[in-house]
């Protein structure tokens, strides 16, 4: 029977990432392709995966494997490592799709993920795909499989569709988001992915761990927060919508205990894998499901290594030593910044002793922390630069994450930045944090390249400050302190005069 959905997840590493992406970035098994497959595969749709990121295959080499396996769909899948990381893959998505339309124009292919949702007018216009899903995706990929297998195809009762006809571009209305997540997705269709070949962040084994094998999961899907500069809520909006709700409000769903358990114990025991990501923008918030998740795996005593997000304000009392017992040696905060106003302005509430506060109660516990700054926030000057700075260089955490802001596709700063005529890269890829062409927002006192400067100076200040260095070494051995300092001798190259509006 000839294949139904090929799922493609493009290769942007080295694009993205530049020298980093070659052994110091992780390699992510695609989290949402894995989720797409196995929705489609329970409706009783053929699929397969192509990991074209794990294998460094070029847009040519994709076409010439979806010629050779020749499905009904070819799925280009949009997404990064998180969801602010769908739009940097964006280049790379749209030279697969170009590839494959060059090879064979007659081809049907869709992309799906969410930068496309967040502009799915935008990306059919602009790139070589017959289709656009305009939502998360699930429902409209079965439905046009149907549609395409029939002797005369016709998509206008497919849901959550973007096409063209004679008259134009098109859209269908969406369907709301799938409700019952353990049992219409219960599981990524793992055993169509290469799993012994991903790969953990540098800083997730500074303990001395293999970093392969590795795996990331969800076990909840979108964030109730607010936050200006994010854009994880882009594929669930329709659906939201068509389900009613209001727009101030965010979807957020849950895979039950039970099955999340489950489904890291087939990594453990099928795939020998300890090195896990909790891949939810917010892991730590409801209590319930958190300790509902650990209670279960402290009683199978796994070995694990598993990192996952909180915020300042959902690190509870009565979390952290369950968390710990259960495996959890990272929590990754977003700290942000280190004014209370810069803060503010982007929906981030919390005070300065807080920060401390949970710091210390997460170390105290035996957790590492990562510690998630951003630079170039709308009210950023220098001087609450320098305060982020001086803030993460005080807290010392294990490890820092410095982020420029970035308008993605999907957020309210992007929404600002198109209202306002800010400028914008040129090129997908400049939305990466990592790539040569990276061009973040101006605030409302910096140019981009001001902020981009004080950023890549600000990585290279920390991780070579001898208080950090020397915390690395008591914790992790000298080893691994080396092995900082290495990074830091790895600078990237930046265009700092490209503050041009794409």
């Amino acid at each position: 029977m000839k294949l139904d959905i090929l799922f493609i997840n493009p290769a942007s590493r080295t694009q993205a990432y530049q020298s980093l992406g070659a052994d110091l970035a992780a390699i992510e098994n695609p989290v949402w392709a894995g989720l797409l497959a196995s929705f489609c595969r329970r409706r009783g749709l053929s699929v397969d995966i192509l990991d074209a990121e794990v294998d460094q295959l070029g847009p040519q080499q994709v076409a010439e494997r979806v010629r050779d396996v020749d499905p009904v769909l070819t799925a280009v899948v949009v997404y990064g490592h998180q969801p602010s990381a769908s739009t940097q893959n964006m280049t790379a998505a749209g030279q697969v799709c170009s590839a494959i339309k060059r090879d064979d124009p007659s081809r049907k292919v869709i992309l799906i993920g969410g930068h496309v949702a967040a502009l799915p007018e935008r990306s059919l216009r602009e790139e070589d795909a017959d289709f656009v899903a305009g939502g998360e995706g699930l429902h409209t990929l079965v439905e046009l499989v149907a549609a395409l297998k029939a002797s005369s195809p016709h998509y206008e009762h497919v849901s959550g569709l973007w096409h063209r006809d004679d008259a134009g571009i098109r859209s269908t209305p969406d369907r709301p988001l799938v409700a019952n997540l353990d049992e219409d997705i219960p599981d990524q269709a793992w055993d169509l992915l290469p799993m012994a070949r991903y790969r953990a962040h540098n800083w997730h084994c500074l303990d001395g761990r293999p970093r392969q094998p590795y795996a990331a999961i969800y076990t909840t899907l979108g964030c109730p927060y607010h936050c200006s500069f994010c854009c994880i809520q882009a594929p669930f909006r329709t659906g939201e919508r068509a389900a009613g709700l209001r727009e101030s409000s965010n979807s957020y769903r849950y895979w039950s205990p039970d099955h999340v358990v489950r489904q890291i114990d087939l990594l453990v025991n099928r795939y020998g894998i300890r090195n896990i990501k909790i891949a939810d923008e917010m892991f730590v918030l409801n209590r319930k499901h958190v300790l509902g998740i650990c209670e279960r795996l402290i009683e199978r005593k796994y070995d694990l290594n598993i990192w996952a997000y909180a915020r300042i304000d959902t690190v509870k009392d009565g979390m952290l030593d369950q968390l710990r017992a259960a495996g959890f040696t990272w929590l990754a905060l977003g700290i942000e910044a280190g004014s209370e106003r810069v803060r503010a302005d982007v929906d981030k509430r919390f005070h300065q002793d807080q920060v401390f506060e949970v710091v210390q109660k997460i170390r105290a516990a035996g957790i590492n922390v990562i510690g998630n700054y951003i630079f170039g926030l709308p009210e950023d000057d220098l001087e609450s630069m320098q305060a982020t700075l001086d803030l993460a260089v005080e807290l010392n955490c294990e490890f820092a994450n410095f982020y420029s802001a970035m308008a993605y596709p999907g957020s309210p700063l992007y929404a600002q930045a198109v209202r306002e005529g800010a400028a914008l890269p040129k090129a997908w890829s400049g939305y990466s944090q990592h790539s040569r062409d990276c061009l973040p927002l101006p605030t409302k006192h910096l140019p981009a390249r001001e902020v981009l400067r004080f950023r890549d100076e600000a990585f290279q200040r920390y991780f070579t400050n001898l208080r950090y260095l020397e915390m690395v070494e008591r914790r992790f051995g000298p080893a691994m302190a080396e092995h900082v300092r290495a990074m830091t001798r790895r600078t990237l190259p930046r265009d700092l005069n490209s503050d041009s509006r794409a």
